[in-house]
């Protein structure tokens, strides 16, 4: 452990200490809380491994009733949150596990989705180790921390099934109307909200359903489709209209939407593949993640998806190599697993530590058979009219630059080869030319072709056009597309509400 892990431990040790000395002062209320020094953590139970890699059914099962009351019980309740102040969307979080351990779960439920559009989703798929559990004060002292999405999954879980999530119900409609492009999270994070002040909300999607990144990005054994499909149904209920098929640019320009709605926000995520252009890249069997991971999930939801049904996307009995470390990137390594590949490895330029996919999920992958290689980079791609194999160098990490981070650099003379039948890059996305997609060439882009977008209003170079989500920050979590989206439905409103008194005046 280095100095620095000493240092934070002692540092969240002498918070409790000065808490419990100085300030905790126990009642019948707060009995309920602060167990974490006679109860133990404990997360549901994962399924068996060896069954779990037979299907894409997710592999945790759900806490009982007594384990979620119990694990609640074991937040400190702490002066300063800190799991709060590392969550994107700042969730009431200390709060809702109190209610949850005194059994007030539909009033936890109403609280927790008073921050979050999507519990049920954030509680599944959050990379949580590096937000609010890896942040929990007595996860830093050193006592395990409060397990917060499977609490927050189970309490969505449980107001779904106790009929506690209504659909939008609006007093008072508004007539000014907004068009939002991308169905994604950031996209219906903002419908959500407009909905809910009565404005009329059209969310347009190039896909034949909505939900973007989170139908046909994310496997089912992270989240399974009804979870998002429910979600759907319900703002469908409350009064959003949904048109999917729809291509900004060949169905309409910009300016032509513009013409229909008082406002417009762009959300339409990142999904443009990042090359690596090496020697071979362009023999057959090497595709992007997204590409392949689309197929996978378009089969589970029981479509026809040639490219799988004639082996060419999957992954069923071949040596299979991914290239990446992201979230994406385990993704691909573990539907390849539960699409019966032969042999799963992973090639990451730097080592375990610095990867910046969740550790949950790396732990979880390694246990269902993939084949980590650390410090590896590939340098060429071997074949004929399909890849065979890939030639690679192994890293190593100079001494950490200006910005903290350690640099991979070539090892001489240390190439090895390995079998590869299918290559997955995974190796992050960058945004379509939109400008010239949406046919409008006043929507400014930055440098790395991300919409402009003023930092406080989320307002673009064109008046009344918003944009949020990853298309503003780059691929990034669901959960600030959350947040940007809740961000951009106030600046939204705030809009629409100067031009309705300037109509006025």
């Amino acid at each position: 452990m280095g100095f620095l892990k000493i240092y934070v431990r002692i540092y969240y040790l002498v918070i409790l200490y000065t808490y419990f000395k100085f300030v905790y002062k126990p009642t019948p209320m707060t009995n309920k809380m602060l167990q974490f020094v006679d109860i133990g953590q404990q997360n549901p139970p994962k399924r068996d491994k060896s069954k779990r890699k037979e299907d894409f059914g997710e592999i945790y099962q759900e806490f009982i009733h007594d384990k979620a009351k119990e694990q609640s019980s074991r937040c400190s309740q702490c002066g300063v949150p800190f799991c709060q102040v590392h969550c994107p969307l700042s969730n009431n979080i200390p709060d809702w596990l109190k209610l949850t351990a005194e059994g007030r779960y539909e009033e936890a439920y109403h609280l927790s989705q008073s921050t979050n559009n999507m519990p049920e989703v954030c509680g599944r798929i959050c990379p949580q180790d590096r937000l609010c559990e890896g942040n929990c004060v007595i996860e830093q002292s050193g006592h395990g921390t409060v397990t917060i999405g499977s609490i927050e999954k189970y309490l969505t879980d449980k107001a779904w099934e106790n009929g506690w999530v209504k659909p939008i119900k609006v007093k008072i409609e508004n007539e000014q109307s907004v068009g939002i492009i991308g169905a994604g999270p950031a996209g219906l994070a903002c419908g959500e909200e407009l909905r809910k002040k009565g404005y009329q909300v059209t969310i347009y999607d190039r896909y034949d359903r909505a939900g973007g990144l989170l139908i046909y990005g994310i496997p089912n054994f992270k989240l399974e489709k009804h979870v998002v499909e429910r979600r759907i149904k319900l703002l469908k209920d409350g009064g959003i209209n949904f048109i999917n098929n729809f291509e900004v640019g060949k169905d309409s320009t910009l300016k032509e939407l513009q013409s229909k709605h008082d406002a417009i926000l762009i959300s339409t995520g990142v999904y443009k593949p990042r090359e690596v252009n090496l020697p071979g890249n362009d023999l057959g069997n090497i595709f992007p993640a997204m590409e392949f991971l689309t197929a996978s999930n378009k089969k589970g939801l029981g479509d026809k998806v040639e490219m799988f049904d004639n082996g060419t996307l999957n992954a069923e009995g071949k040596d299979v190599v991914v290239i990446g470390g992201g979230d994406t990137a385990m993704d691909c390594v573990r539907t390849s697993v539960r699409q019966k590949a032969k042999s799963v490895k992973c090639l990451y330029r730097r080592d375990r530590e610095n990867m910046p996919g969740s550790a949950r999920e790396v732990g979880n992958a390694e246990e269902e058979g993939v084949e980590f290689i650390w410090l590896s980079n590939p340098k060429e791609f071997k074949g004929s009219n399909k890849v065979k194999s890939i030639i690679v160098d192994k890293m190593k990490l100079t001494d950490p630059d200006e910005s903290g981070r350690r640099k991979p650099v070539v090892e001489e003379n240390s190439e090895f080869e390995i079998k590869a039948d299918l290559v997955i890059k995974s190796l992050g996305f960058d945004p379509e030319d939109l400008p010239t997609l949406f046919q409008e060439p006043k929507l400014k882009v930055s440098q790395w072709g991300t919409i402009k977008a003023d930092f406080d209003t989320l307002e673009t170079s064109i008046p009344g056009v918003f944009a949020a989500g990853d298309i503003v920050r780059g691929a990034s979590l669901v959960v600030w597309a959350i947040k940007d989206g809740r961000d951009a439905a106030t600046s939204i409103e705030s809009f629409l509400q100067s031009k309705q008194k300037m109509k006025v005046a």
